[in-house]
């Protein structure tokens, strides 16, 4: 390292392959101090000044600002704000034409000045040496500072480096044409520069500090030696004249002798390069507190009037520098403006266009001074290019590549290692615009870069959201396998102690059943004869329909009503039994009561379809006498009396406090006389078959068939109160009994007062059926010895004709005065239940 120091000291340097000796033209602009510009009407801000990304806007249209006052905020690393040269007002914000060699509109901040050029409040760090270095760092950033060589690499990035500094080289060497704002920087402000470069060293403890010039700036040399004399780590280098030994890599093998290997960055040798204006910069933002708002501009070319240097605000239209420094557009043929120096320099699309913080630069030459383009040739492998190239690359090689878009090929020929000099164009005998192919194939690459970039971050984005899916897709599935088998657990659980309390709840039914029953053998008995009694009911029932007269036998309206007595009787004993089923009440009569009522209602009502069924089949046109049909008549009227009684009886019926076994021999009693009177009716037509019997004998069968009614109806009752007498011995027969008992119950009227008041009504009704029946064989009499001389036998076969149907009539007025009676006591008790 001393030997390498040593030869620095006494001006060994090293050399760089290629370069080219172009002439200077510099004394043009160097000759003047640097001017002020005025204020121009507006300025325009383009957000973007850098290498990096844009910062976020903190300024809208219509407010005013001040000078120095930030527009936009850092929001990454390589975000730079940019701040109001000026005070005023914003215009406008948006896109304007750009710095670039495209023109391409980017978005700009347009400021009016209001021409006071009030400072917003500054905060300078004179002690920064008791600073941490990241407070220093952070003030460069809010700075806005770049690189302001030409590359525009922002500059707090730079003095963060992760390596050791070797060497920090301050690049003054200038080596483009034409161009002269860093020698006029140096000569008059090298006591500033020096100031950065303090804070620079403060930043980086770099082991040396190395200020480069050419050799074609005496001056510069000069006032940068005397700047920097009191500390001798600050060794002032003057290198030979050679372009472009500017460059940061040629300036390095310049100086150090050391190579950037390709793909790498000077850090990685130890190196750390900065210009003299980042420098002058720097030490604005730390001793003073001012952002990056000027920089030293320099205006020059044959059209200049006044060619030099001058300060010019940050936004300034091209236009305004012109007119400061004379443009003479009438000195050249075609207007031609060029931003920076002719060898790296680009043409500017519009007058409009803004200075940014690294223009350096604006050229209007004259025709003569530097000839238009002229028209490209074929390329004639001369190989002069590759000879000229500074970083020993193959330019030929890649132009063709660039030119047939081959990007994946001018990659390996290393394009981007180009730094875009324009050594090989300068030298090109076939004038073909090399760098420009090279500009352009690197800008392809950047897209097809960013696209993939964009494309993998997409690629990203799915797989972690298909990962994400899946992840939430098997947590789902877990929970619900967790829940299910929760599930499974409760229902174990659940069915446990359901088998528990089911069998907790037969144990207390069989208690109650033992309580209420001294045996089971007396329950099992009861159901059996209960399903005997439905059985012999349905049986009696079907051997009655089968035993009906033949179709041909019986007319059509007989054949109906056989049918509806026939579907009645199914009816009844269905009721019956699915009342005998249905009825739970533990506290019904008796079981043997209960057995003998369904018993006494299915033999009841076979013998009502028997009687139905006779009365139908009766089809003699010449058997009955004329008397029958009075008899008839009277029989039935004394059936539906008594079915009106047993129904009245059984409607008013409220009394809850009766006992169950009147309630039961009051129903019986009720059923039975209506069973009876039905029967007798049928009975009575069924005899009326001789057609030669008198008068007188029909008369004492009526007379006969309304005492056996009575003795009938007397015996029912007879009966039914033995059977009460005989239930009452036996109460506690099982729940079964009992259930058939209360559907037994639900079929008759169930009072006290019915009970009491049947066998008067049952009197009065014989009474008054005897005297119908007296009254009615004396009109008989009558009319029958009026009559008898002329139609004897016409009468005799219209009378048989009429006892058939007045038979038929009673049946069914008997049938449904009693099923009235029936339902309404069913109804009544249900209610009285409820």
């Amino acid at each position: 390292m001393q030997s390498l120091i040593d030869k620095i000291r006494q001006g060994r340097f090293h050399d760089f392959p290629g370069g080219v000796h172009p002439p200077g033209r510099k004394e043009m602009s160097n000759q003047e101090l640097i001017g002020k510009c005025p204020l121009p009407e507006r300025l325009y801000l383009t957000i973007k000044q850098h290498i990096g990304t844009e910062g976020q806007l903190q300024v809208n249209v219509g407010d005013g600002v001040l000078k120095g006052q930030a527009l936009t905020r850092s929001t990454n690393p390589f975000a730079l704000p940019i701040h109001a040269p000026t005070s005023g007002k914003i215009s406008a914000i948006a896109p304007h034409v750009s710095a670039h060699p495209s023109g391409m509109p980017e978005l700009t901040v347009e400021i009016v000045p209001d021409g006071q050029d009030q400072w917003c409040e500054l905060t300078p760090l004179p002690d920064y040496q008791q600073l941490p270095k990241i407070k220093i760092i952070e003030a460069i950033c809010d700075a806005g500072i770049a690189g302001m060589g030409g590359a525009g690499f922002p500059t707090h990035i730079k003095v963060s480096p992760k390596k050791d500094v070797d060497f920090l080289i301050i690049n003054g060497v200038e080596c483009e044409p034409y161009i002269t704002a860093d020698d006029r920087l140096m000569r008059e402000h090298a006591w500033q520069i020096r100031q950065g470069i303090d804070v620079l060293c403060h930043l980086l403890n770099p082991g040396h500090v190395l200020i480069a010039i050419e050799d074609n700036k005496p001056q510069a040399i000069q006032a940068m030696q005397v700047a920097c004399q009191e500390n001798p780590d600050y060794i002032v280098c003057s290198i030979p004249t050679k372009y472009p030994a500017g460059g940061e890599k040629q300036l390095i093998q310049v100086l150090t002798g050391r190579e950037v290997p390709h793909g790498r960055l000077p850090i990685d040798v130890g190196v750390i390069m900065q210009n003299v204006g980042t420098c002058f910069a720097v030490a604005d933002a730390i001793f003073t507190g001012k952002p990056l708002i000027q920089r030293v501009v320099t205006l020059t070319g044959d059209a200049m009037e006044r060619p030099g240097n001058v300060w010019a605000l940050l936004g300034t239209p091209v236009n305004h520098l012109l007119e400061q420094a004379g443009y003479q557009t009438q000195r050249q043929h075609t207007k031609r403006l060029i931003m920076g120096g002719p060898m790296m320099g680009f043409s500017l699309v519009s007058d409009q266009v803004p200075v940014v913080k690294s223009t350096n630069c604006i050229l209007a030459p004259t025709d003569q001074e530097m000839t238009l383009p002229e028209e490209e040739q074929a390329c004639i492998r001369c190989s002069a290019c590759a000879d000229a190239c500074p970083v020993s690359l193959l330019p030929q090689q890649l132009y063709w590549h660039s030119k047939a878009k081959e990007l994946d090929k001018a990659q390996d020929y290393h394009l981007f290692d180009c730094i875009e000099c324009g050594a090989c164009a300068y030298v090109c005998p076939s004038q073909i615009p090399l760098v420009h192919y090279y500009r352009v194939a690197k800008a392809q690459v950047r897209q097809q870069e960013e696209e993939k970039q964009k494309a993998d971050k997409a690629r990203d984005r799915f797989e972690a959201r298909k990962d994400r899916l899946e992840q939430e897709k098997a947590e789902r599935e877990l929970k619900h396998q967790q829940a299910a088998e929760a599930r499974r657990q409760a229902m174990a659980s659940r069915g446990d102690n359901a088998t528990d309390s089911a069998t907790a709840a037969l144990d207390r039914a069989k208690l109650r059943q033992q309580a209420t029953s001294p045996t089971s053998e007396t329950g099992s008995n009861d159901k059996v004869a209960a399903a005997i009694a439905r059985a012999k009911a349905r049986k009696e029932a079907q051997a009655i329909e089968e035993s009906q007269a033949t179709p041909e036998a019986q007319t059509p309206e007989q054949d109906k009503q056989d049918k509806v007595a026939a579907a009645i009787a199914r009816a009844k004993a269905k009721k019956a039994a699915q009342a005998a089923e249905n009825t739970d009440s533990p506290d019904s009569v008796p079981a043997d009561t209960d057995k003998q009522a369904k018993v006494a209602a299915a033999v009841a009502r076979a013998k009502a379809r028997r009687a139905a069924q006779a009365a139908e089949n009766t089809d003699a046109p010449d058997s009955a006498p004329a008397d029958t049909d009075k008899q008839a008549k009277v029989a039935a009227a004394v059936a539906r009396a008594k079915a009106r009684k047993a129904a009245q009886a059984a409607e008013n019926t409220d009394s809850p406090d009766s006992a169950p076994a009147d309630i039961n021999k009051q129903a019986k009693v009720a059923a039975a006389v209506a069973r009876a009177k039905a029967r007798k009716a049928a009975q009575a037509a069924e005899n009326t078959d001789a057609p030669d019997s008198a008068p007188a004998d029909t008369d004492k069968q009526a007379k006969v068939a309304a005492a056996v009614t009575k003795a009938k109806a007397r015996k029912a009752a007879q009966t039914a109160g033995e059977d009460d007498a005989d239930h009452a011995k036996n109460a506690d027969k099982p729940t079964r009994a009992r259930k058939v008992s209360r559907a037994a119950s639900k079929t008759s009227a169930g009072s006290s007062k019915a009970a009491s008041d049947d066998p008067k009504a049952q009197r009065i009704a014989a009474a008054i059926a005897q005297a119908k029946a007296q009254k009615a064989e004396k009109d008989k009499v009558v009319k029958q010895s009026d009559d008898e001389p002329a139609s004897a036998p016409d009468v005799t076969i219209n009378e048989d004709k009429k006892q058939r149907v007045a038979a038929a009539i009673a049946k069914a007025k008997a049938r449904k005065a009693q099923q009235t009676a029936q339902n309404n006591a069913a109804n009544q008790q249900e209610n009285n239940e409820e």
